[in-house]
Parts: C-alpha cells; sequence; structure tokens
C-alpha cells in the first residue's frame, strides 16, 4: 500500500540507533555486540527492558547522544516521516549532568523532532521533579513520559509521580505515559485522572474496561500503538491480534509507532505496513491512523 507521510510519536533513542553505528561505538569502547541484543516474540517486558543495558552502556557521552539522535532524525526523514517525536532517560547517561545530555540530544536533532524526556517507573519522584526543570526553560522538550513498566519492587506507585506531570501540564509541557502494556486496564484511568496524559503509550488492554474507554474518548486520548513491540514483550501473540482496529471501531484516536527500530528490528513505515494486515484496517483507517499521529503530536506553547 502507499503510505502518506508519516507520524512517529513514539521512538526511544537508546533502542533506535543503526546498526553500523552500534557496531562502531562498541568496537570503540573493545566491546563485542550480544548476539541476543534484539527483541524476539514473547520474551516479556522485562527481559525486553534489559536488552537497554548493552546500547546505553554505548551512549554515555553527550557526543555520543548528539549522533545517534542527528542519524535518528535522517533516518526517520529518509523513511518518509515528517512529523518525530524521539524519547529518553537523560538521567541515565551518565558522562555529563543530565543538563547536558539533553543539550546534546537537542542539538542532533536540530529542530527535526521533538524531544519527550522518560522517569522511570520505580524511580524516586524527584527525578521526574527534575526533568520537568530540565524542559521549562528548553523549547525542543516538548513532552515527559512514564516508561517502562511497574515491579513488585518499587517503592512508588503510579500516583506518586502525579506533582510532576501536574507541573508539566502547568508549564504546557505534553504528557504521555506507558500503561496497560498487557496490565490492567486501571493504569490507563491512573495515568489520565492523576498523571494528566494525553497520550498512552502501548494500551494493549484498553477495552477490559468500557468506562476506561468512555474516559479515553471523552478526554481524546491518544493511544500510541507499537505493535510489532507488544509481540516481542509477549502481550499479543501476533501483529495480527493486534485491537487497534476496534480502537478504531469504537473511536479511539489511535496511531501506530516502531518503539525501538533496532531493538524490534522495524521502521515506522514497515510498522505501518505489518498494521495494514491487521483485521480491519483498510486504507481509509490506515489514513485515520496517520492523520491522529499528525494531530496529538505535542507541541510547546
Amino acid at each position: 500500500m502507499s503510505l502518506a507521510s508519516l507520524a512517529d510519536l513514539h521512538r526511544h533513542l537508546d533502542g533506535s540507533l543503526r546498526r553500523s553505528s552500534l557496531q562502531q561505538l562498541a568496537a570503540r569502547d573493545g566491546l563485542s555486540v550480544p548476539d541476543d541484543l534484539c527483541f524476539s516474540a514473547n520474551m516479556g517486558l522485562s527481559e525486553a527492558l534489559s536488552r537497554f543495558a548493552f546500547t546505553l552502556s554505548l551512549l554515555q557521552t553527550p557526543e555520543r547522544v548528539k549522533r545517534i539522535a542527528s542519524e535518528i532524525c535522517e533516518d526517520a526523514d529518509d523513511d518518509g516521516v515528517s512529523c518525530l517525536e524521539i524519547r529518553f532517560a537523560p538521567q541515565l547517561h551518565q558522562g555529563a549532568a543530565p543538563e547536558a545530555i539533553v543539550e546534546a540530544a537537542l542539538e542532533g536533532i536540530a529542530g527535526r523532532a521533538g524531544l519527550i524526556l522518560c522517569g522511570l517507573y520505580g524511580e524516586p519522584p524527584e527525578v521526574l521533579a527534575h526533568l520537568v526543570d530540565i524542559a521549562a526553560s528548553r523549547q525542543g522538550v516538548v513532552g515527559l513520559d512514564l516508561a517502562g513498566g511497574p515491579a513488585p519492587g518499587h517503592d512508588f506507585s503510579m500516583a506518586d509521580y502525579a506533582p510532576a506531570f501536574t507541573r508539566a501540564k502547568q508549564l504546557g509541557i505534553g504528557r504521555t505515559v506507558h500503561a496497560a502494556e498487557g496490565r490492567d486496564v486501571s493504569e490507563i484511568r491512573v495515568a489520565i485522572e492523576q498523571l494528566h496524559a494525553q497520550r498512552i503509550g502501548h494500551g494493549t488492554t484498553l477495552l477490559d474496561s468500557a468506562a476506561v474507554v468512555d474516559l479515553v474518548l471523552e478526554r481524546e486520548v491518544t493511544i500510541e500503538a507499537c505493535p510489532t513491540s507488544n509481540v516481542h514483550t509477549g502481550v499479543i501473540d501476533r501483529v495480527e491480534s493486534h485491537p487497534l482496529g476496534q480502537w478504531l471501531d469504537r473511536g479511539v484516536r489511535v496511531c501506530v509507532c516502531p518503539d525501538n527500530t533496532l531493538l524490534s528490528d522495524v521502521t515506522a513505515s514497515q510498522e505501518h505496513e505489518r498494521a495494514s494486515a491487521i483485521e480491519g484496517i483498510d486504507e481509509i483507517k490506515m489514513a485515520r491512523l496517520i492523520a491522529h499521529g499528525h494531530a496529538a503530536a505535542f507541541n510547546r506553547p
């Protein structure tokens, strides 16, 4: 099928390196790229998250963050993406202060994409508060995200991050939250009502609650669907089983994103092509998906 100019609102910097850059940076550090670095079907979220340790180890300096951010923008443009947002957790890059790491990413982006700063489930709320401080004075930072997933050993719940997200809202910073990625649909309600989420990452269990569907519709929340990634984390069994077609039938706003172009070995255009094979997705609905992505992009006032 022929695809219009695409929007990609959910792409992680540390999971979207070029393979050539991955090999080159690893060689410079005297490391070998693990044979099993990339995701595989049904590996589970915790195993998938563990793969970021290697890519992160290669991206600890501002110079490398700048390079990868620039290359992601180039690759997205070559792939037909005209609306791009890149996200990452600057606090995990220890070669400089988070402020300097964010500045490096913005220099690499050079106005070609919006930058979203990620706090991580389990981190102290003060970390997210600091990310909001960093974002407040940097126009190129368009959003705040809560990424990863909750775990039994975490000391903090989703609600504990509400003050940071509330301040982000007051400052006009966009809010997105990884929620209900195969987990309880109530995460979406908390994300919307307490974290003021305008977008939800993944949200695969949305249809488990008619009341939450109504909330998503009422607040005009957009779901960032990442079908290939969802197969890898095991929350759906195959791309064709993704509920995206059912969401559209309910009137839910949803866009399609690759999540991690390296680790999931998929581009934005390939993800859209795969989504076109989902039951109920025709050219009209695909055009709607693409339009939703463009409409949901974060813009700072």
